[in-house]
């Protein structure tokens, strides 16, 4: 068998790589009638213009080639294989919805024509079109179980994709039963295995992966994960020493077997192994990209600020390096150490504007505004022409209600970017804040004309009407047409309870206020317009109920909830 993977990131990858590889394959007999030999083709016949079809390929004219198997077509209606030929052009061409309504004609003369079906789940697995994808492809399976595993591994990925483990297990079952000499399918049982907590079976499977396929990296990888795991550190170095025998570049293998040398108390050696990589990064970028993906985005924000600090003693000025660590010691919600870090990040460096975001949300999470205030003025200063200071600048000057400073801050991000969406949202709420209506409503107008399909603005805009008690057939199709893109939004599901009840449809406001209410239970105006909403139908008992839990939930402005609760109570 050909060696289509060799490394853990080929290999996670080959399942919807092969989703381009979507030209049909051919089988040993055509499916067009080919002249007998001793008449010339003529124009009459459909192998003529496959002939000519094929000429026009390989001299690159695809739309003429195109044309030809059409005409081929119309002669012989019931050739897949034509139909096969015309959509795999089509979808060279990235016209990838002619290519499906070909292929679906194709199966339409032939539901069960293997070929087709996989083409078929080619195409719907690029459009993200998932279960008939898997439907394609499940066929095809049933139909020709023997055919080729990449059926299989496109399947099993699709399953994996959406988080539905068993079926997913069934699919690499019966690949590796049907292809015994499957690396991959014995690799990606592993990986299922090892995710169960099946850490025996886990060992077997990638053993045996690596038996089929010894240049495969991700195995010997996943095999010294297990074995830390199991406290078996030893052999988990004896891993990393392998990968970096067959690579002495392999970046994560020195990554995770400095780190295990750290754990396990060997200062020396994790020391050298750090500095190597710290001196590495002036060259090789990848390292910082592979420190991100496999600490940092999983959220193992520990292990991160070991291997950061360890390599920042070998390089105390990488800027990138102090960038990270910052970022790490964030999430494990260590202020202190984060701004020490981002504060290291000069102007210049490529991670400066992010840092100084970072600061200033540490400043602003501390309650020191004014500090975070003069963070962004300051990075302002070195970055004028980043719109994003202008509206974070702009949101703190919100939060201490200096609407004046905020307008003006938020219209110098405009200036360097007029079409901002977030921007112009900001100011939005900025005027709504400030009392300026009408300038709140044509600003979210304006983000509506920006972006026709954002949640937000529609549903800030039919809110803000319904509030007014004004334009409520307006409102109400704004925030319908917000729930179509958030459909389980409470705050927006709220907003069109809250139409109702303008609308004096007090019933209907219930049921969409109480579904709110589920979405968001902890938000204080939802449960007090639930209660209002309950008052209207002389339901007493459950609107002081609702309205008990919103002044429990309220921290400013709660005079006219109690005094809402009160009258219920006097009567």
């Amino acid at each position: 068998m050909k060696k289509l993977l060799m490394t853990g990131q080929t290999l996670l990858m080959a399942a919807t790589l092969l989703i381009c590889a979507c030209a049909p394959v051919r089988s040993n007999k055509t499916e067009v009638n080919v002249p007998a030999a001793n008449h010339p083709a003529r124009p009459s016949n459909p192998y003529y213009y496959y002939t000519e079809a094929q000429i026009a390929i390989k001299r690159g004219r695809i739309d003429q080639a195109i044309q030809l198997l059409g005409k081929a077509s119309e002669m012989d209606p019931s050739s897949v294989l034509l139909y096969l030929e015309i959509a795999s052009l089509y979808l060279g061409q990235q016209k990838t919805d002619q290519a499906l309504q070909t292929i679906e004609k194709g199966l339409a003369v032939d539901p069960n024509h293997v070929d087709a079906l996989i083409f078929y789940g080619n195409i719907n697995h690029k459009l993200k079109q998932a279960e008939k994808a898997k439907q394609a492809y499940q066929k095809a399976i049933e139909l020709a179980p023997d055919k080729e595993e990449r059926i299989y591994l496109l399947l099993g990925s699709l399953w994996m994709e959406a988080g539905d483990v068993d079926n997913a297990f069934k699919v690499y079952e019966q690949l590796v039963n049907r292809f015994p000499a499957s690396f991959a399918g014995h690799f990606f049982l592993g990986k299922i295995y090892a995710q169960q907590n099946h850490l025996e079976k886990a060992k077997t499977s990638f053993s045996h992966a690596l038996a089929l396929e010894p240049e495969l990296e991700e195995a010997r990888f996943e095999l010294a994960k297990i074995y830390r795991t199991s406290g078996d550190e030893s052999t988990a170095e004896n891993l990393y020493q392998e990968l970096l025998k067959k690579n002495p570049n392999n970046t994560r293998a020195m990554i995770e077997l400095a780190l295990l040398q750290h754990k396990l108390g060997l200062a020396e050696k994790s020391a050298s192994l750090f500095k190597d990589l710290s001196l590495k990064t002036i060259q090789d970028p990848d390292i910082i990209r592979k420190i991100v993906q496999l600490y940092i985005d999983p959220e193992q924000y520990g292990d991160a600020v070991v291997v950061l600090e360890g390599m920042i003693k070998g390089m105390p000025e990488n800027p990138d390096l102090h960038y990270l660590a910052g970022v790490s010691y964030e999430g494990l919600e260590d202020g202190a150490k984060a701004m020490h870090h981002f504060q290291q990040v000069a102007p210049g460096n490529r991670f400066y504007d992010n840092a100084m975001v970072h600061i200033s949300a540490i400043y602003q999470g501390q309650g020191e505004i004014e500090k975070a205030i003069e963070a962004l003025k300051e990075a302002i200063e070195n970055s004028p022409d980043n719109p994003e200071f202008m509206l974070y600048l702009g949101s703190f000057y919100e939060e201490i209600e200096a609407y004046a400073d905020a307008e003006a801050t938020l219209k110098k991000g405009l200036d360097i970017d007029p079409e901002h969406i977030r921007i112009h949202f900001r100011l939005g709420v900025v005027y709504d804040k400030w009392g300026k209506k009408s300038a709140s409503i044509a600003t979210m107008q304006k983000v509506i004309s920006l972006d026709p399909k954002n949640a937000n603005a529609l549903n800030y805009l039919g809110y803000t009407y319904a509030d007014m008690g004004k334009n409520l057939d307006e409102a109400e199709s704004l925030i319908r047409e917000a729930l179509k893109y958030k459909p389980d939004d409470g705050y927006i599901t709220d907003s069109l309870g809250w139409v109702f009840y303008k609308k004096g449809l007090f019933d209907k406001a219930l049921k969409y206020l109480q579904k709110a209410a589920e979405l968001a239970p902890q938000d204080p105006i939802i449960l007090e317009h639930l209660g209002d909403a309950f008052l209207k139908v002389n339901d007493k008992e459950n609107a002081l109920k609702y309205y008990r839990k919103s002044l429990q939930k309220k921290t400013e402005d709660t005079e006219t909830l109690e005094n809402k609760i009160n009258d219920i109570l006097e009567q």
